[in-house]
């Protein structure tokens, strides 16, 4: 295996280079962004030290998915080749892992972005808090703190939306006593949060 350090904000890889061989994050943030219809780079993923998810080319797309640092990294590439022949002995198959967590990836993006779904803002923060509790959050007394300080704009590309509008729902959240403010750290009532956001979906379909 390959190893390689970046300093934070360097391109680990473009989108190109994701399917070449399989890439893996062993320390560190990092976070997967591309080209909006404005031409800016948002961020669409946060990734945790683990598999680095395939984000293809797609045809005539302008995209320009890439891999950056939001820390510094350090990240380990093998050729799909070696991969296959390191892992054939595995009790389930590492290639399987690999695609579950694109899939992962892709299913997120669609909750936080796709219109069809007819979410909310505030619903879409929601389930962007519930994804990097999943990733990045310990548990302590006070529910699941988020180890990494991600800032109100991280959240605003990943729902699609403003860092002013975020702000202001993330502090409708604090009133509601599922977010807690620790200094540039925040704590979330997972649990409750969750209860909260499927009684709201039974209650739109009844």
């Amino acid at each position: 295996m390959a190893l390689a350090n970046y300093k934070r904000h360097a391109v680990i890889l473009r989108e190109v280079a994701l399917a070449r061989d399989a890439h893996i994050l062993l320390a560190g943030v990092a976070r997967i962004t591309c080209r909006n219809a404005r031409n800016e780079r948002v961020t669409v993923a946060m990734l945790a030290p683990g598999p680095i998810p395939e984000f293809p080319a797609l045809p005539l797309s302008q995209s320009r998915f890439q891999c950056e640092a939001y820390n510094d990294c350090r990240v380990g590439t093998v050729s799909w080749d070696d991969f296959d022949g390191i892992t054939a002995n595995a009790t389930e198959s590492a290639f399987k892992q690999f695609h579950r967590n694109d899939l992962k990836q892709w299913y997120r993006l669609l909750l936080r972005s796709s219109s069809f779904l007819n979410l909310g803002l505030h619903e879409r923060i929601a389930i962007a808090l519930l994804e990097l509790c999943a990733d990045f959050g310990i548990e302590e007394s006070r529910g699941t703190l988020l180890r990494v300080a991600f800032s109100h704009k991280d959240i605003a590309n990943l729902v699609g939306a403003s860092r002013p509008r975020v702000t202001e729902h993330l502090a409708r959240l604090e009133r509601e006593r599922f977010v807690i403010r620790q200094g540039r750290q925040i704590v979330v009532q997972v649990a409750k949060l969750f209860d909260s956001m499927n009684a709201e979906a039974g209650a739109h379909l009844n």
